[in-house]
């Protein structure tokens, strides 16, 4: 029986996927914005989502397994738990920015929320 838990593989083994997603996430609270392509910007957004969520309820221990950046983790707890705290959802955007030159992927922003 075939058990899809929602997570896309994208072409990657688990061990690389959570870890490139933990890059992205760390330049995402970083930057405030990052470039990359439309599956992974999609999937970044239900990982961030969980992050922020788990930084206001004040899972410090989660949030720090999550993101090994010390820069990255003091920014999402002074900055961003203040700035989202009354919003609920919806942290990212994703915009699409065009196509990649090599093989034609479509390329997406994933921006913070105002």
């Amino acid at each position: 029986m075939i058990k899809n838990y929602g997570d896309k593989k994208l072409s990657k083994i688990p061990s690389h996927r959570h870890a490139m997603f933990r890059n992205m996430m760390a330049s995402l609270i970083i930057n405030e914005k990052i470039i990359t392509t439309l599956p992974k910007a999609k999937e970044l957004r239900k990982f961030f989502d969980r992050l922020m969520s788990d930084a206001k309820k004040g899972r410090v221990n989660e949030v720090k397994k999550e993101i090994k950046d010390k820069n990255a983790f003091k920014k999402i707890m002074t900055v961003l738990v203040p700035r989202y705290n009354s919003r609920n959802s919806g942290y990212t955007s994703v915009v699409n920015v065009g196509y990649r030159k090599g093989d034609n992927a479509i390329l997406t922003m994933v921006k913070l929320m105002d």
